[in-house]
C-alpha cells in the first residue's frame, strides 16, 4: 500500500471538481497538478482546490515526475487513449467510466497498464462504499431465499443539449455508455453474489433503444439480461428520461430495494437497504461512511496499487471486461454504433503504435518449400474474427502483428465468410498484404472436388481482398477421387498465382506420398504443407467428422522424414492445459461437452500433471508447456492458435521462450518414466 498518493486529474470538467474536492478527506491522497488544454481553465482549477501545479495541456502533466497516479475525467471516447498515455508515463491510473468505447480498446488499455507495471481500475465508485459491500452480504446470507429477478435503473434528463458529449456519436454518448454501465455493473455483481461467485457473466441480453435522429446515440434504452439458474436482470438508462435511479433484488423470501445505489453519502453519512421477508414488517439496514464517496475510491487505489488491480467487488480488469461486452452486446442490440468503430476509421492500431512489429518480440520463424516469405512458428487462427466485430477483431490481429506474428489462417467455411472478411478488411486497412502470410482454406467435405475447390477459393479471394494466398489447404480428402486431379487443379491455381504453395488439412501421410509421388513424375508442385491435429494431448474421437491426428508416433516420424511442413490445429488441445479442467470435472454441466468427449482420458490427465510439475521447475504454465511441446518437435513445425483475448494471445506467445529437451518431450508424452533436471 502506497502511504501517500500525489495525485495529477486529467481534466477539469465536473468530475474532475467533484473528485478533487473529495480527495482532502482521504487518508491517503493529495491534490498536487491538474492538466487541461485550456491552462487558464486549468489554473483557475489549481486556485479552487488548492493544487501546487497546474498545466496548459494533458502531456505536461504526464511529464510531471513527482504525479503519481492520475484521474482520468476525459469524455468517453478519450479513455482508451490516455490510458495508454499514462501506462507509458508510468503513471498509475483511476479511469472514469466506461473504460472504454468497446471490448477491443479496454484489452489494448488494460494490456498497457500490464505491459508498463501500473495500476488502472475502471471509477465505478459505488463499488467502494460499504452499502455495496452489505448489499452482498445479505444477498450471500440468503436473506431473501433465493434470487430470481433484479432490477436497476439510472437515468436522467438532459432537454435536448445536443452540445454536451453525453449526446454526441462522435464522442462515444448515449445512455448506455454514461450510466448503462453502473446498471450492468451491479446486476453482474449482484447475480455473482446469488451464484456464489464474485460476478456473473449474463447468458443473454435482449435489448432495444430509442436512438436520436440528431445525437445518434441511444437516449433511452432498457435490455433484459438472463443468467445461469435463471436469474434475470432488467436494466433501464437514459440521458433523456427522468426515471428514478434505484436497485431493487427479488427472491423467493423477500426483496431487497437500494433507494440510493449510485450515490451513497452524497448527502448525507447513512445510507439504508430496505429488507423485506416474507410475511414480516420491513427493515430498514442502515450503513455508515465518515468518508466521502471518492475518497473511497482514492483510498482503494492507494491500497492495491502495488499489486495493479484491486480485487472484487471493486472494478478488477476482468470484472471491467465483462461489463464492458455487456454494454457492447447492449448497444448491438439496440442499433447503437459509433463512428470510431465503423471500419473507414479503423486505419490505425488501437494501441497507438507504428504497425510494425516491436523490437526485441520473441517471435521465431520458419521455411516453407515454395515460399519465399519466412512464416512465423505460431500461426494465428481467425475462427473468433466476425466482420460485425471490427475493432475486437483488429485488435487481437494487431497484437498478434505487433508481437512478430505474420501467418494467419482463415477457411472458407469459418462463420460463413465473416471471418474471411474481417482479416482481409484488416490486411487492406493495415495496407502490409506483403507482410502477411495467408494461409486459406477449402473444400471443408469428404466429397470435395476439384470443381468445389475453384469455386471457393475465388470467393476467399474475394473476401480476403487479395489476388493470391500464400498457403492454400484441402480441408478434408475425397479419396474417392484419384489424388491427381486435386494435383492438377491445384497446380493449375498455382500458375496462375492464385496461391503460391499447396497442402492439405486432414490428408493422411500416405496419401499425401501419392500426391507428391504423381507431382514428381510430372514436374508439378506437391504438397509443402500439411495441416492435422498434433497436441500434447491425445483425444478419444476428433472434435469435427473426418479430422485427423499427427500426434501419434507413426505420424510424428513420417513428418520427421519428409521435408513437408506441418501446420498443428488444436495444437493447445481446446485449453485442457489450462488447469480449469480435473477428472471430476467429467459429470460437471458446467465443463463443456465436448472438451469431455474429445480429450478427457486418463493419459492426457497423467500428461496434464506432467506439464504442470515442468511448468513449475521453469516458472511457466501448464499451457506454455502444451505449446512448446508442439513448437519443440524435430519437425518443421507451426502451432496454431485460436486465442479469444489479446491476455491468451499475450501469455501463448511466452511459449516461444521455453525449450524443450528430447528427454523431456518423451517425458510429458509418457514416453519416458523421468528426465534428468
Amino acid at each position: 500500500m502506497m502511504e501517500k498518493v500525489k495525485w495529477g486529474i486529467l481534466g477539469a470538467g465536473k468530475i474532475a471538481r467533484v473528485f478533487a474536492g473529495a480527495l482532502p478527506h482521504s487518508r491517503t491522497g493529495e491534490l498536487l497538478a491538474v492538466g487541461s488544454r485550456d491552462r487558464n481553465k486549468a489554473e483557475q482549477f489549481a486556485r479552487d482546490f488548492s493544487a501546487p501545479r497546474a498545466y496548459g495541456s494533458y502531456e505536461e502533466l504526464l511529464a510531471d515526475p513527482d504525479v503519481d497516479a492520475i484521474y482520468i475525467s476525459l469524455p468517453n471516447h478519450l479513455h482508451r487513449e490516455w490510458v495508454i498515455r499514462c501506462a507509458e508515463s508510468g503513471k498509475h491510473i483511476l479511469c472514469e467510466k466506461p473504460l472504454a468505447t468497446n471490448y477491443a480498446e479496454a484489452m489494448v488499455a488494460v494490456e498497457a497498464a500490464r505491459e508498463h507495471k501500473v495500476f488502472l481500475m475502471e471509477a465505478f465508485m459505488y463499488r467502494c462504499h460499504p452499502q455495496t459491500a452489505r448489499l452482498l452480504q445479505l444477498v450471500r446470507e440468503g436473506a431473501i431465499g433465493t434470487v430470481r429477478l433484479i432490477e436497476a435503473s439510472f437515468s436522467f434528463r438532459m432537454g435536448g443539449k445536443f452540445e454536451n458529449i453525453r449526446l454526441q456519436n462522435a464522442t462515444s454518448g448515449g445512455g448506455i455508455m454514461d450510466v448503462g454501465g453502473y446498471t450492468t455493473s451491479m446486476v453482474r455483481l449482484i447475480a455473482g453474489a446469488a451464484l456464489g461467485e464474485d460476478i456473473a457473466e449474463p447468458v443473454e441480453i435482449k435489448a432495444s433503444a430509442h436512438v436520436g435522429d440528431t445525437s445518434r446515440v441511444d437516449e433511452w434504452s432498457s435490455a433484459i439480461l438472463r443468467f445461469r439458474q435463471d436469474i434475470l436482470a432488467t436494466v433501464t438508462c437514459g440521458v433523456e428520461i427522468a426515471k428514478d435511479s434505484v436497485v431493487q433484488v427479488w427472491g423467493s423470501e423477500g426483496s431487497l430495494t437500494v433507494p440510493n445505489p449510485w450515490f451513497p453519502g452524497r448527502d448525507s453519512k447513512t445510507e439504508k437497504i430496505l429488507l423485506k421477508r416474507t410475511g414480516q414488517d420491513l427493515e430498514e439496514i442502515i450503513v455508515s461512511s465518515d468518508v466521502p464517496l471518492y475518497a473511497l475510491e482514492a483510498d482503494v487505489v492507494a491500497e492495491y496499487i502495488e499489486s495493479g488491480e484491486a480485487p472484487p467487488p471493486y472494478m478488477s480488469w476482468a470484472d471491467s471486461f465483462g461489463n464492458m461486452q455487456v454494454l457492447d452486446s447492449w448497444r448491438r442490440e439496440a442499433g447503437v454504433v459509433f463512428d470510431s468503430e465503423r471500419v473507414e476509421a479503423l486505419t490505425q492500431p488501437l494501441s497507438g503504435k507504428p504497425m510494425q512489429p516491436r523490437p526485441g518480440h520473441k517471435m521465431t520463424y520458419g521455411r516453407v518449400a515454395g515460399l519465399e516469405k519466412p512464416v512465423s512458428r505460431v500461426v494465428l487462427g481467425s475462427m473468433v474474427f466476425d466482420y460485425n466485430r471490427l475493432p475486437f477483431s483488429f485488435s487481437i490481429l494487431d497484437y498478434f502483428f505487433e508481437n512478430g506474428g505474420n501467418c494467419i489462417d482463415t477457411a472458407w467455411v469459418y462463420g460463413g465468410g465473416t471471418c474471411e472478411k474481417a482479416v482481409g478488411e484488416w490486411i487492406a486497412r493495415r495496407s502490409i498484404r506483403d507482410q502477411v502470410v495467408l494461409i486459406g482454406k477449402g473444400a471443408c467435405t469428404t466429397s470435395c472436388t476439384p470443381e468445389l475447390i475453384t469455386r471457393e477459393l475465388l470467393q476467399s479471394l474475394d473476401r480476403l481482398q487479395t489476388d493470391h494466398l500464400d498457403i492454400y489447404f484441402m480441408h478434408r480428402d475425397n479419396p474417392r477421387i484419384p489424388v491427381g486431379e486435386f494435383v492438377e487443379c491445384l497446380n493449375e491455381h498455382q500458375r496462375a498465382g492464385r496461391i503460391r504453395v499447396f497442402g492439405g488439412s486432414n490428408w493422411t501421410p500416405e496419401r499425401i506420398s501419392e500426391a507428391n509421388a504423381y507431382s514428381a513424375e510430372r514436374g508439378l508442385m506437391g504438397f509443402a504443407a500439411s495441416s492435422p491435429n498434433f497436441s500434447l494431448a491425445q483425444w478419444n474421437e476428433p472434435p469435427w467428422n473426418d479430422c485427423l491426428t499427427a500426434s501419434g508416433l507413426p505420424e510424428r516420424n513420417w513428418y520427421e522424414k519428409h521435408d513437408v511442413a506441418l501446420f498443428a490445429w488444436s495444437s493447445q488441445a481446446s485449453g485442457f492445459f489450462s488447469g480449469r479442467f480435473k477428472p471430476e470435472d467429467k459429470d460437471n454441466p458446467k465443463t463443456d461437452p465436448n472438451v469431455v468427449r474429445v480429450w478427457f482420458n486418463e493419459a492426457n490427465f497423467r500428461r496434464l500433471e506432467r506439464a504442470q510439475e515442468l511448468a513449475a521447475r521453469k516458472g511457466v504454465t501448464a499451457t506454455q508447456i502444451a505449446l512448446a511441446y508442439v513448437l519443440c518437435q524435430p519437425i518443421n513445425m507451426y502451432a496454431l492458435m485460436g486465442p479469444r483475448t489479446i491476455e491468451e494471445t499475450r501469455t501463448s506467445l511466452m511459449a516461444l521462450d521455453v525449450k524443450l529437451t528430447p528427454e523431456e518431450l518423451r517425458y510429458l508424452n509418457l514416453e519416458a518414466i523421468t528426465y534428468n533436471l
